[in-house]
């Protein structure tokens, strides 16, 4: 596989893994596996790390490429929506979330334009991501099923066509890190 540029991280929402608080301790863990991954990334080129701004992985993922670019300075974070005010609907305190890393993003733009009208937009969401990144790094486990098996099966199906590495973090790997 020839050194990945960009790089979409994704993966469980907060809710799928049950951490509501910002303390929680599987959140750290999770951060943990995924500076790690990153910084891997790192040493062989990465230049971005693309999020769609989902709560959970994508959110945590944005907070640690934020930390990393203080010893990567260039290192860039893009946030992609799926569609024009995505988020918008969400309270405060998730809405506050999805404000603090737009802050750190050095690139913020939706793939629609429009509001949400149709699950077409997400796929289209979907398309834009796989074809503007070389790998796909997800914390996900396929045992452990959650919303991230649908993007999952269309990277999968690209996969089959175009070089393109898809990278699965397991509640093993989570588990392990821990031990370890």
């Amino acid at each position: 596989m020839e050194n990945v540029k960009t790089l979409y991280v994704t993966g469980y929402k907060s809710f799928e893994i049950g951490a509501f608080q910002d303390n929680d301790p599987k959140i750290t863990v999770i951060k943990n596996v995924l500076k790690k991954e990153i910084m891997g990334y790192l040493d062989t080129g990465l230049e971005w790390v693309l999020v769609s701004g989902n709560l959970g992985t994508e959110i945590w993922a944005a907070e640690v490429v934020a930390e990393l670019k203080n010893d990567y300075p260039e290192l860039k974070l893009g946030i992609i929506y799926p569609f024009k005010d995505f988020g918008n609907n969400w309270n405060e305190k998730n809405r506050g979330n999805l404000e603090k890393i737009e802050v750190l993003a050095d690139f913020v733009d939706a793939v629609s334009h429009q509001p949400y009208k149709s699950p077409a937009q997400l796929k289209m969401h979907t398309r834009f991501l796989l074809e503007h990144s070389g790998a796909s790094l997800l914390v996900y486990d396929k045992e452990y099923p959650g919303k991230t098996q649908y993007f999952l099966k269309e990277a999968e199906l690209f996969s089959e066509k175009f070089p393109y590495e898809i990278r699965l973090i397991t509640m093993d790997d989570l588990q392990n890190s821990m031990d370890s």
